[in-house]
C-alpha cells in the first residue's frame, strides 16, 4: 500500500494563509466601526440642522416682539428704562442732558459700509443709572481719528427702542478706565463700563428715533450684523440634506454588499 504524499507546507504558505483568516476575522469589527462612525456624521450633521433651525425660531421671535413694540409705541415707566437687568424689547421716551464720554463702537456696519456707532450716556435728573443712547452710525474719516461730533447741550427728551446692546462676542483684552475722554470699543458691555467707572449704565440701550431731528445714520434694525431668520432656514435645509444623503447612501451601500 502506498502512503498518499503530501507536499510540505512552506513557512511562508502558511504565514499567508493565517493572514488571510486574520483580514477576514478584522473585517467585520471595521465595518461596524466605519458605520458607527458614518451614524455620529449623519447624527452630527441632523443638530447642526436643528441648531439652525432654533436660531431662526429665537431670532424671529425677537423681530415679532420689535414689531409689537413699535406698532404700539407705549413708553415704559423709568424704573424699567433704567433698569440693570431686563433685556426685553420695548419703547421709552426720557428726559435728560448727555455726558461724557462718548463711545465709538468698532466693526459696524450700515448699508454694505464699515464704520463706527456712537453712544452717548444720558443724565436723568434725579437717577444715578445713566442709559446710553445710540445715536447712530459713522463712517471712518480718512487716517481712521475718531469722527467729530458735536451733541447738543442741556436738557432734551428722546425718545426710541430700548434694546439689549450689540452681541458682545469674544472677549479680547480690557477696556480702559472709563473717563471723560472719547472712547473706541470693540464691545459693548453696560456693566462692564460700570466697573470700570464711577456710573452706573442700563442693561439696556435706546435706539434712538430715526424720526429725531438730530444723530446719524441709523435704522432700528435689530439685526444689522447677523444672519436673519430666513438665512438660518436655508441652511438648516442644506444640513438636512446632507444627513439624509449620506443616510441614504449608508444604506444603498449596505444592500449592494449583502446582495454581493
Amino acid at each position: 500500500m502506498v502512503e498518499p504524499h503530501y507536499p510540505p507546507i512552506t513557512w511562508a504558505q502558511h504565514e499567508l494563509r493565517s493572514g488571510k483568516v486574520s483580514s477576514a476575522s478584522h473585517r467585520p469589527r471595521f465595518r461596524i466601526m466605519a458605520g458607527a462612525l458614518l451614524l455620529l456624521v449623519v447624527l452630527g450633521l441632523a443638530l447642526l440642522g436643528f441648531w439652525q433651525l432654533d436660531r431662526a425660531d429665537q431670532k424671529q421671535q425677537m423681530l415679532d416682539a420689535v414689531a409689537q413694540v413699535l406698532a404700539l409705541r407705549r413708553p415704559v415707566a423709568m424704573g424699567q428704562v433704567l433698569d440693570r437687568t431686563s433685556g426685553h424689547f420695548a419703547w421709552a421716551v426720557v428726559s435728560g442732558h448727555f455726558e461724557m464720554p462718548l463711545i465709538f463702537l468698532d466693526n459696524q456696519h450700515y448699508q454694505g459700509r464699515s464704520g463706527v456707532r456712537l453712544y452717548a450716556p444720558l443724565a436723568v435728573p434725579g437717577e444715578n443709572t445713566r442709559l446710553l443712547v445710540d445715536l447712530g452710525w459713522l463712517p471712518w474719516p480718512a487716517g481712521r481719528v475718531l469722527p467729530n461730533v458735536q451733541l447738543p447741550e442741556g436738557p432734551l427728551t428722546l425718545s426710541g427702542l430700548l434694546a439689549p446692546p450689540p452681541s458682545v462676542g469674544l472677549r479680547v483684552g480690557e477696556i480702559a478706565q472709563v473717563g471723560q475722554a472719547p472712547m473706541l470699543l470693540t464691545r459693548l458691555d453696560p456693566e462692564e463700563l460700570g466697573a470700570h467707572g464711577d456710573v452706573l449704565y442700563a442693561a439696556r440701550v435706546l435706539r434712538l428715533d430715526p424720526a429725531s431731528p438730530f444723530g446719524y445714520a441709523r435704522n432700528l434694525d435689530v439685526l444689522p450684523n447677523t444672519l436673519p431668520p430666513e438665512r438660518h432656514r436655508g441652511y438648516a435645509v442644506q444640513w438636512f440634506a446632507l444627513a439624509a444623503a449620506l443616510f441614504f447612501l449608508m444604506l444603498w451601500q449596505h444592500r449592494h454588499k449583502k446582495d454581493a
